[in-house]
């Protein structure tokens, strides 16, 4: 990575940019391409992302801090309630939002029901049709007049978060429209998230596509130790909390095979991120109801909702 100048002081914006939407519009995927790099997790399965990830960018003047933030969807457990909330209240703190919508699902129920809380976030709010490749020209059209009608935008992008198709004009877009303040981050910090965050971040997706249907939602993963090593290498050790016995024996495979292949994926990601060997050890433990436990909220970075 080449090395970024900060600006002239006079001249730094700099804007805190929630990109809010239903579950699986892209807003993972789109974060990491606006960033330049991998920042949160991608899987195919719905609420991968639980609390707000923020990936950093620069774009001209402007420090970019992209909060991606869990989908907003109808909430019927603990857990459920605690992401949407965290969602809201990303895009209530930042300067800028960005509402991302999947342009071949176009406006069903649950963007529906973001738009009738929309007007209640006083920022400026633009539109992003995501998946634009996927979807007819004039259904896009039409798509985007319905939903400009639904909430006051200020602008309307049509973007392919997979090739990056659109991405660059929406992250210039942004930098123009950030408030004028110091950078908040180094200029070559990509992430707030501490590397053991990360980490755990990782299995998890790693465990999530390769348990995608046989594995419940309801499954978490915690760094619980990171050594540095004096030849170089770290040590990592993790948990991977599951609520019943049944769920372990999933996790771990026959043969202990599932869990060689989570961890061996894990691992080689883990090494090319931090650029050091490492030596990733997972254990699965079964802990009855860790969703309705305070202590794994904070791991994860959430509020425990009460009641």
């Amino acid at each position: 990575m080449s090395e970024i100048e900060l600006p002239n002081e006079d001249a730094c914006r700099c804007a805190f940019v929630a990109l809010i939407g239903a579950p699986n519009a892209g807003k993972s995927t789109l974060t990491n391409v606006l960033v330049g790099s991998k920042v949160s997790i991608v899987t195919p399965k719905v609420q991968t992302t639980r609390a707000l990830i923020r990936g950093i960018a620069v774009e001209g003047d402007a420090q970019l801090i992209f909060v991606d933030t869990p989908g907003i969807f109808q909430p019927r457990r603990r857990l459920d309630r605690a992401m949407v909330t965290t969602a809201w209240t990303g895009a209530h703190d930042a300067d800028l939002v960005g509402l991302l919508v999947d342009a071949k699902r176009g406006l069903d129920d649950e963007v529906d029901a973001i738009l009738g809380k929309l007007s209640d976030v006083r920022q400026p709010k633009v539109l992003i049709l995501n998946k634009v490749d996927l979807t007819p020209k004039p259904a896009l059209l039409t798509l985007a007049e319905a939903l400009n009608a639904r909430a006051d935008f200020t602008a309307t992008f049509m973007v392919s978060a997979m090739s990056g198709s659109g991405t660059d004009d929406l992250r210039r877009w942004f930098a123009q429209h950030a408030p004028k303040g110091p950078w908040l981050y180094p200029p070559d910090q990509l992430s707030d998230a501490p590397l053991r965050h990360l980490a755990a971040e990782i299995t998890r997706e790693k465990l999530y596509i390769r348990l995608h249907e046989e594995l419940p939602y309801r499954s978490t993963v915690e760094t619980d130790q990171w050594q540095e090593r004096p030849d170089g290498s770290v040590r990592i050790e993790q948990t991977i909390f599951v609520e019943r016995e049944s769920q372990r024996k999933i996790v771990l495979g026959k043969g202990g095979q599932t869990i060689k292949g989570i961890g061996a994926e894990s691992r080689k990601e883990l090494a090319a991120i931090i650029e050091k060997p490492v030596h990733l050890f997972l254990f699965v433990k079964v802990r009855e109801k860790w969703a309705d436990d305070p202590e794994r909220y904070r791991e994860m970075g959430l509020e425990f909702p009460k009641g």
